[in-house]
């Protein structure tokens, strides 16, 4: 039997296995739910490309679909639950969907992108089934709850990475992320070896599912692993759910760190996290103090991975190390091989900052679907890529992360990249010339800010109308915080603009990213 589910079924039928905010499921109720899902998917008409689309809020319904897909062999695509219709169209456009699971709150806009897009399935769970799509409920008890196949091919997520030229790019999911088989049984298999030294009891996912390092957790119950998920991070509920289900791992950003640190000493008190024996955080740079303030509530149990969706996780550090480092991200784990770059292209040894770059041992590097020149941008030669980081090794070879060459900003862990901002508001009938940069908040580490050109200065537009114009095109968490009307943005002859001056003054301190 490659689901571990099928075993557990059998042995402890009704142990938790899978539960959310609302309700929870034994390994016995998994087990027959995800075989009718796995059912559902190898019954699906799928074409070669064999692709389905996520895009929906955090449930048990969001994990099952994730982790159906791995056993019937269809690639999932991780579709960001704040996107607009436009832009999740593009993603099922460019990803040939053929089948988009929602959950209730996205189920409109997702009827409507699988309109915009032309043959796409759209089924619904957690609420009533707009016209034209399915009810899951309806869509699973059509299938049968035996144990499936396992002799498919598995199929990797694919995941889109924001645009750094206006538009997403698609990547599959690397070796380092998911394992490579030739058959659902083997891969299986494969992942309960992966997760064979873990200690056992439940993960806790807080992140939204959409994201790769929250996907994690899939992974965790496909090797047998039990998970609670939470639909919304609430600090609280988060140390709750770890008192009631006696949470051992769980991942987390540094805003999650600040939010729970931020609890009154009384709410703190009343919950036991001692069954806590790891948890990893990623996403964002942590402040000292921050990660520092958790390491004394929780003990020495953080584990720091840096990396990107791209590459897999490249540097990890245990917090023992980061006492005696602060600062740093780790050592670059054995996949990899790190190397600092100066300006005029020569390597530079200890203490000396200069752009990251990685080379990957197996000589892949990084590949971006159907976009060859943005696959070569990423490379210095074949298999040595960026992050598009700026950083430093020390004699022990610890990487430090000190500023970034790309205009990304980092804003709670999530990526936002702002070629895609301007090239909205360069669309507006008012607007002559846009810029976005990062600037400093407390909670998120950086926010957006839109330095405006107006086409007529005297009379800026209302900032109001702009961030509407933005907020019916963009995701709402792209959309700037605030904006600034200037007079130009320093742009070059040859159109270039240097976003680190921008920057800088919004800054305490030389450095220019959170």
């Amino acid at each position: 039997m490659a689901l571990a589910s099928a075993k557990l079924a059998q042995t402890h039928p009704q142990k938790t296995a899978l539960a959310d905010n609302d309700s929870s499921l034994s390994w016995l109720e998994l087990n027959s739910s995800l075989n009718r899902f796995v059912n559902g998917l190898l019954d699906f008409p799928f074409g070669p490309e064999r692709r389905m689309a996520v895009f929906a809020t955090n449930s048990k319904e969001t994990v099952l679909a994730y982790l159906a897909s791995l056993h019937a062999g269809v690639s999932a695509v991780p579709i960001n639950s704040h996107l607009t219709e436009e832009e999740v169209a593009y993603i099922l456009k460019e990803s040939e969907t053929e089948l988009l699971f929602v959950s209730a709150e996205t189920a409109e806009i997702g009827k409507r992108a699988a309109e915009l897009t032309g043959d796409v399935k759209v089924i619904v769970w957690g609420g009533p089934a707009p016209e034209g799509t399915q009810s899951c409920l309806n869509w699973l008890d059509q299938m049968s709850s035996d144990e499936p196949r396992t002799d498919v091919e598995p199929k990797r997520y694919l995941q889109f990475t924001s645009g750094t030229t206006g538009f997403p790019k698609a990547i599959d999911a690397v070796a380092t992320t998911l394992p490579v088989a030739k058959t659902t049984e083997e891969f299986f298999d494969l992942m309960r070896e992966w997760t064979a030294a873990r200690p056992e009891g439940p993960h806790l996912a807080l992140g939204p599912l959409y994201f790769n390092a929250s996907l994690h957790s899939v992974r965790m119950l496909a090797a047998g692993h039990p998970l609670i998920v939470m639909r919304s991070f609430d600090a609280e509920t988060v140390l709750s759910l770890i008192d009631t289900y006696k949470v051992v791992t769980t991942l987390m950003v540094p805003t999650h760190f600040k939010r729970l640190l931020a609890l009154p000493e009384a709410i703190r008190e009343k919950y036991d996290l001692s069954s806590l024996q790891s948890v990893t955080h990623t996403g964002a740079a942590c402040p000292r103090e921050v990660k520092q303030a958790m390491i004394d509530w929780v003990g020495p149990i953080l584990i720091e991975a840096y990396g990107g969706t791209e590459s897999g996780t490249t540097n990890v550090i245990d917090s023992h190390e980061w006492q005696q480092h602060p600062g740093s991200v780790g050592k670059t784990v054995d996949n990899f091989e790190l190397l600092i770059y100066g300006e005029n292209g020569e390597l530079l040894g200890p203490n000396e900052p200069g752009e990251i770059y990685f080379r990957d041992k197996l000589g892949k590097g990084i590949v971006y679907r159907n976009a060859p020149e943005k696959t070569k941008a990423a490379h210095r030669e074949p298999g040595v890529f960026t992050l598009g980081d700026i950083g430093y090794y020390d004699e022990e070879g610890f990487l430090y992360i000190t500023d970034r060459v790309s205009d990304m900003i980092v804003s709670g862990g999530v990526n936002i990249y702002p070629a895609e901002i301007e090239q909205v508001l360069l669309g507006h009938d008012l607007v002559d010339d846009a810029v976005v940069i990062g600037v400093p908040n407390a909670d998120f580490g950086e926010e957006v800010k839109a330095l405006i050109v107006p086409k007529d200065k005297n009379a800026p537009p209302d900032p109001a109308q702009i961030l509407a114009y933005l907020r019916k095109r963009l995701a709402g968490y792209k959309c700037p915080r605030s904006i600034d009307f200037v007079d130009d943005v320093g742009r070059t002859p040859a159109g270039k603009v240097n976003k680190r001056v921008l920057r800088a003054s919004y800054w305490p301190t030389e450095r220019t990213i959170g």
